[in-house]
């Protein structure tokens, strides 16, 4: 195996992207002491998948959970620089934190149902805000697992428990959920990480069918899932950004060395 080369002092390559929804600029983010990300620049397309790939440990998750302030749950955490959602910084003094979880979903690595029914899994989040119309929660309901691909199979079983669904099914329901409150921006941290085959296939189907409506970004172990469902990524290193460019031309032609390494399987 080569050895990759150092990230220290290495050139990063990043395209600009037209009309982002997401912006990122000289972010870095310390956890006590220990510095995780440094100087990372990144623009989000919207209305697109945008992959974030690297190794274990590289920063990916870190920045995935700066975009919705969900480092701010880690006590030690301390975040530099700014991150903007439509044009907005996120970490600016007085921001509505809750606002913005709203407008940006999370879907995590393993599924997380509530000990609920399907219908009111998928209808909690507008019951939070004060939702109670059942119209309301019927027609959102139906429309968010419609967009998660489980309308199917689970619009007879609405009042059974979440937890009879299988592994595949429970992970599309966390994401009818994130869409239930109609975000901009959905983010999904390794979600098919824990799924075999089939059910990964289906995730990313729906994937594919979601980034019509929204803004996906998506942290993947699985190079060639980046491949097959994102239109652009971005690869990182020991805490820094190296390269962001359109997924084909990142396989094909990576503009830097580590990434030429890292995507033909030289390390990682």
């Amino acid at each position: 195996m080569t050895e990759p080369i150092s990230a220290e002092g290495a050139t990063s390559f990043e395209v600009a992207i037209e009309k982002p929804i997401v912006e990122v600029e000289k972010l870095n983010i310390y956890y006590g002491e220990t510095q995780a990300l440094f100087d990372v620049d990144l623009q989000i397309p919207e209305r697109e998948v945008t992959a974030f790939i690297g190794p274990s440990g590289c920063g990916k998750s870190t920045l995935l959970r700066c975009i919705n302030r969900l480092n701010d749950l880690i006590e030690s955490a301390r975040v530099e620089g700014e991150v903007r959602v439509e044009g907005e910084n996120v970490y600016a003094p007085g921001y509505d934190v809750i606002d913005l979880r709203r407008r940006v979903g999370m879907v995590f690595q393993k599924s997380n149902p509530f000990p609920k029914s399907i219908y009111e899994n998928v209808a909690y989040g507008l019951r939070i805000a004060g939702e109670n119309r059942r119209s309301v929660l019927d027609e959102a309901v139906e429309k968010s697992l419609r967009s998660a691909a489980l309308w199917e199979e689970a619009k007879d079983r609405l009042k059974d428990s979440a937890m009879g669904l299988s592994g595949g099914q429970q992970q599309r329901l966390c994401i009818a959920r994130t869409l239930a409150v109609e975000p901009r921006v959905v983010l999904m941290d390794e979600p098919c990480s824990a799924l075999d085959p089939i059910a990964t296939a289906r995730i990313e189907e729906t994937i594919s069918e979601l980034k019509k409506d929204y803004t996906i970004v998506i942290v993947t172990h699985n190079l060639q899932q980046a491949a097959r469902v994102s239109s652009h990524t971005a690869f990182y290193y020991l805490g820094k950004l190296i390269e962001f460019n359109e997924t084909e031309s990142m396989f094909t032609n990576p503009r830097v060395k580590q990434t030429e390494d890292y995507v033909t399987g030289r390390f990682g």
